[in-house]
C-alpha cells in the first residue's frame, strides 16, 4: 500500500471464520456427510472448552512452565548493522521446547482430543518439527500418537525423527507420490477414516476442514499478543512492518493476527520460490496458485489443468505444500497481506548470515523470513522496524546445509 492510499481491508476482522468456517469464500468443510459429523463434533467440544477456566488455566499453565513461553523479542543488532538499514527484530519461537511454535498448538489439539476422549492422535508432518511436537505433547497427557512422513523427509530431518521415535510414537514412511508433505497428509488422513469415531487427527497447520483453520489460528495467536507487547515495550511504538515465513501458514497466522487491525503496520508472508518461479521447482502457492479446494477445503493451491495439485518443492520441508490456509486467501485478497516469494539460494544465505553474525541457526522455513527482511531492512532504509517470526530452529537442517554447502 503507497503511503496515502486507503486500505482495502475493513477496520474490524471479527469473527472469522462464519458459522460455516469460511473466511471470505476460503475455508468450510469440503468433505463427506459423514467426516461433517465428526467434524462438527470437534468445531462443538472446542467451543465448549476454549473459554473455560480449566481449559485456559491448564494451558497457560503449560505455555509457561512447559514450553518457556513467552518467548523473547530479540534486536538483532549485529544483524542489522551488517544489512545497515532497517533494525531487524526477531521473536524468538526457536526457544519453545521443541524448538518451534508448533508446540503451541500441538498442546491444545492433545488437551481437546483427550477432553473427547479419543484414542489416538494422528497426524503429518514434513520438516518433522509437527511430529516432535505432537509426540511430545501426546506422552505429556497420556495418549497415543501416530505421525506419517515422506521418505525423502525422513531422510532430510533425521535428527527429528529420532525424536519422535524417542518420544514413542509410531512413525510410518510415505513412499508415494513425491513422498513428501502433501503425500504425508494423504496417508495420515487416511488412516484417521478407517476411525474417525475414535482417532483425532491434529492437523499442522491452519489447513485442512474447519474447525483446524480457526482452532490452529487461536492456539498460536499467542505469538503475536507476546510479541506486540514486547516490542510497544522496547520500542514505544509498534514494528513498520511484520513478516513470517508461509507454508500451511500457522506461524504467520500466528504472528498477524495481533497486527492485522494496525493501519500503520505492514503485514508480508514469505512463500518458497524454490529454484525460481520460473520453474515447477516452487511452492508459491499464493503467489502462483489458483482458487480451487485440496485436502477439505477451498484456498488457493497449485494445480495442474485437471484442478489436481501440482508436484511442490522447497528446500525447507515444511514449506512445501501444494495449498495455503484460508485466512491466508482472504488477507491476499483484501490486500490486507502482501505476499512475497524466497528462493532456496537467498534462504541458504539467511541461514548463514544470521548464523555467523548474531550466534542463532534457525531453521530453513524461517530462513525465508530473515531472508525477505535482509532484503526489505537494505530497501526501506534506516528509522524502520521489522518484526520477524523466527518460528523454529535450525538444529534438524543442519546436516543438510552442511552437505548442500560443502562445509
Amino acid at each position: 500500500m503507497g503511503q496515502n492510499s486507503k486500505p482495502t481491508y475493513p477496520t474490524t476482522f471479527g469473527p472469522m471464520p462464519d458459522a460455516e468456517g469460511y473466511f471470505g469464500e476460503y475455508g468450510g468443510q469440503i468433505i463427506p456427510p459423514e467426516l461433517k459429523q465428526i467434524m462438527d463434533e470437534i468445531t462443538d467440544a472446542y467451543e465448549e472448552i476454549k473459554n473455560t477456566d480449566d481449559f485456559k488455566n491448564e494451558l497457560a499453565y503449560l505455555f509457561k512452565h512447559y514450553v518457556g513461553r513467552p518467548s523473547p523479542v530479540f534486536h538483532a543488532k549485529r544483524l542489522s548493522d551488517k544489512i545497515g538499514g532497517a533494525d531487524i527484530y526477531l521473536k524468538r519461537e526457536d526457544l519453545n521446547h521443541t524448538g518451534a511454535h508448533k508446540i503451541n498448538h500441538c498442546l491444545g489439539e492433545a488437551l481437546l482430543a483427550k477432553h473427547m476422549g479419543k484414542t489416538k492422535v494422528l497426524a503429518e508432518t514434513g520438516a518433522g518439527q509437527h511430529g516432535v511436537a505432537l509426540a511430545t505433547a501426546c506422552a505429556l497427557v497420556g495418549i497415543e500418537c501416530e505421525i506419517h512422513m515422506g521418505e525423502i523427509d525422513i531422510a532430510k530431518e533425521l535428527p527429528n525423527v529420532t525424536k519422535m521415535k524417542v518420544l514413542g510414537c509410531k512413525l510410518i514412511p510415505v513412499s508415494r507420490g513425491t513422498r513428501t508433505l502433501k503425500d504425508a497428509v494423504d496417508s495420515a488422513f487416511e488412516e484417521y477414516l478407517k476411525n474417525p469415531k475414535d482417532f483425532f487427527y491434529a492437523i499442522g497447520s491452519v489447513v485442512g476442514p474447519h474447525p483446524f483453520p480457526m482452532m490452529v489460528r487461536d492456539f498460536q495467536s499467542i505469538i503475536g499478543k507476546e510479541a506486540r507487547e514486547q516490542f510497544v515495550e522496547m520500542n514505544g511504538g509498534l514494528p513498520d512492518i511484520v513478516t513470517a515465513c508461509v507454508g500451511g501458514g500457522s506461524n504467520a497466522i500466528g504472528l498477524f493476527t495481533a497486527f492485522l487491525k494496525d493501519e500503520s503496520v505492514e503485514v508480508v508472508g514469505v512463500e518458497p520460490a524454490g529454484k525460481g518461479l520460473d520453474t515447477p521447482d516452487h511452492a508459491a502457492t499464493l503467489t502462483l496458485g489458483e482458487k480451487g479446494a485440496i485436502h477439505g477445503f477451498k484456498c488457493y493451491n497449485l494445480q495442474d489443468e485437471a484442478g489436481e495439485p501440482l508436484p511442490v518443492y522447497s528446500i525447507a520441508s515444511g514449506l512445501d505444500y501444494p495449498g495455503v490456509g484460508p485466512q491466508h486467501c482472504y488477507l491476499k485478497d483484501i490486500d490486507r497481506v502482501r505476499y512475497e516469494s524466497i528462493t532456496d539460494d537467498e534462504c541458504l544465505e539467511a541461514f548463514m548470515t544470521l548464523s555467523r553474525v548474531e550466534g542463532i541457526v534457525p531453521a530453513l522455513e524461517s530462513s525465508h523470513a530473515v531472508a525477505f527482511a535482509m532484503k526489505e531492512a537494505e530497501r526501506v532504509g534506516k528509522g524502520k522496524k521489522i518484526l520477524v517470526n523466527l518460528s523454529g530452529r535450525g538444529d534438524k537442517d543442519l546436516d543438510f546445509v552442511v552437505s548442500k554447502l560443502g562445509l
